[in-house]
């Protein structure tokens, strides 16, 4: 009887990983019920839309009025899924405030599909492994970075900065933190 259950439940297992596709379409999942998780399959977390849990980075991003010239940037550098998949990740996000601080022309030259490559590096120079809230940021240390660097981190009477870019606000993010700052960390 054992050996019966063992193999119904394995049975019951690889059929559960296996794609189904209904062959009548009323019989798949429903759409627009308020209690349904609608999930795409074809690039990770950052497809999934579930109001009932905790934000993860790119969907706090993306929501914010704030970051909408992040979002754009971090759609044009296909790195959605990399801000939303599990973490933890601390990421530094600039207003758009400072990206309209950058000189004429910057922003849009960087959405440019021929300049994806430098506009993910200047992304993911804005991110780092590891959950950091402020009061982890010490005067004086380095926080490495997903691009190899280490930012230098400044405790000064008006707030915490990081790689000269204050930060203005907090969020804590289903796959980490956001730190809102007010300049473009640029690599050097």
């Amino acid at each position: 009887m054992r050996t019966l259950l063992i193999a119904f439940g394995a049975a019951l297992f690889l059929w559960q990983c296996t794609p189904h596709t209904p062959d009548d379409p009323a019989q798949s999942s429903p759409a627009g019920d308020e209690n349904t998780v609608v999930a795409s399959f074809d690039g990770g977390q950052d497809n999934v839309d579930d109001p009932d849990s905790q934000k993860n980075i790119l969907q706090i991003a993306a929501s914010s009025p704030d970051h909408t010239t992040l979002a754009a940037a971090v759609g044009a550098a296909e790195l959605t899924t990399v801000l939303a998949n599990n973490g933890p990740l601390t990421v530094f996000a600039p207003v758009n405030a400072a990206f309209d601080a950058l000189p004429a022309g910057t922003v849009e030259t960087l959405l440019l599909p021929e300049n994806k490559s430098k506009l993910q590096e200047i992304i993911t120079f804005h991110a780092a492994p590891g959950s950091y809230k402020v009061e982890d940021l010490k005067d004086g240390k380095t926080i490495f970075v997903a691009t190899g660097h280490n930012l230098k981190i400044e405790v000064r009477d008006d707030g915490t900065y990081v790689h000269g870019a204050k930060i203005l606000g907090t969020a804590f993010a289903s796959n980490g933190i956001v730190h809102v700052v007010d300049k473009v960390l640029l690599p050097e």
